[in-house]
């Protein structure tokens, strides 16, 4: 009961950040002309994006399945497919608990142990920001001056700055923090035998096996080449979700792939952010980097915006709900809400 009271909070905390970074992106906009350029955009460039979208999951679930076989188990396609899309489809009721319940969903319905998957999309989500970043510096330079000038002046250098004016109380907290991890480090490895004494600790020391043990799945993995290829073809997969969208407005169409390229790194950061899939924070940080970067109006940048978030936000929620149908039946609703509070750490 505490946990559901705990989720509920935390969601609704999230939810009004989104709507206060959508007030944010949207405020001192002309609504008639960004209604203007909505009622001219070619929607048909949207289908071939929602192909690519649903491709890229399939994508994702072969790509999971080659990090959980190194452990002696193997999933079936469909349920990998499934728990993907029903991991996208929680992060937009649950933030930042899309993993937790991708993970949840195919552990209960394969019956493998979750702390052991968790271990394997900690592997994903690493190797997806290290992607993020190679794409980043391919960005800086296929990007130009004014691509790499928004994300220095209005990403990077804003957080530099306030990191900056606190360094000295921040390094500090820093290396306490550092030192008490050591701590707690050593502590931990070298009194296993009697602290796994105590139940709660013996739990949690076979979770943490667990992790480790899907951690180290990358480095007995046997495909390696096929999950190098997926990885490829994932984030061709992503750009063209980002290129496809551009094609529907006039001031954007001839921007050609290494926008969709930049569009695809700045996303990323506002899709980071802890707000349900992104919301409010996707828009701010797009419409504003086209602006910059390429002199799109505002209302224009917006639109993209609205109309690349918003198709995949419809298109998930609608896979998403298949999705979980089909993993867990009527009672879906309930084993997603069940699992993530179950699982939330």
């Amino acid at each position: 009961m505490k946990k559901r009271l705990t989720q509920t909070v935390r969601t609704i905390v999230f939810l009004a950040l989104a709507f206060f970074l959508l007030w944010l992106s949207f405020k001192g906009t002309d609504f008639r002309e960004l209604w203007a350029v909505l009622k001219k955009a070619r929607y048909m460039w949207l289908l071939p994006a929602a192909v690519v979208s649903l491709l890229s999951f399939l994508i994702r679930a072969r790509r999971w399945n080659l990090l959980i076989e190194p452990m002696g188990y193997k999933p079936s396609l469909v349920n990998a497919y499934h728990s993907v899309v029903t991991g996208y489809f929680a992060n937009m009721i649950f933030p930042r608990l899309g993993e937790v319940a991708k993970c949840a969903s195919l552990a209960r319905k394969e019956k493998l142990p979750f702390d052991r998957i968790v271990g394997t999309m900690l592997v994903e989500r690493t190797i997806d920001v290290l992607t993020v970043l190679v794409i980043l510096g391919l960005t800086l330079v296929a990007g130009g001056t004014a691509a790499g000038r928004f994300l220095y002046d209005d990403v990077f250098n804003p957080a530099g700055d306030r990191l900056s004016s606190s360094l000295t109380r921040v390094t500090i907290i820093v290396v306490i923090l550092f030192a008490l991890a050591v701590l707690v480090v050593v502590i931990y490895f070298t009194q296993r035998k009697r602290l796994s004494r105590w139940p709660l600790l013996g739990r949690v020391y076979a979770f943490t096996d667990g992790i480790i043990d899907g951690l180290k799945s990358i480095v007995r993995l046997k495909k390696r080449w096929e999950f190098l290829l997926l990885t490829l073809l994932l984030w061709i997969s992503y750009l063209f979700m980002s290129y496809f969208p551009l094609l529907c407005l006039g001031s954007t169409s001839d921007l050609g792939l290494s926008a969709a390229m930049y569009i695809l790194v700045v996303g990323s950061f506002g899709m980071a952010a802890p707000v349900q899939s992104g919301l409010g924070a996707y828009h701010w940080i797009v419409s504003r980097g086209l602006l910059v970067a390429y002199a799109i109006p505002l209302e224009e940048g917006l639109a993209y915006a609205t109309l690349s978030h918003e198709s995949q936000m419809l298109l998930i929620a609608i896979a998403g709900a298949i999705s979980l149908f089909a993993l867990f039946g009527r009672k879906g609703g309930n084993v997603l809400s069940s699992v993530v509070a179950k699982k939330e750490v």
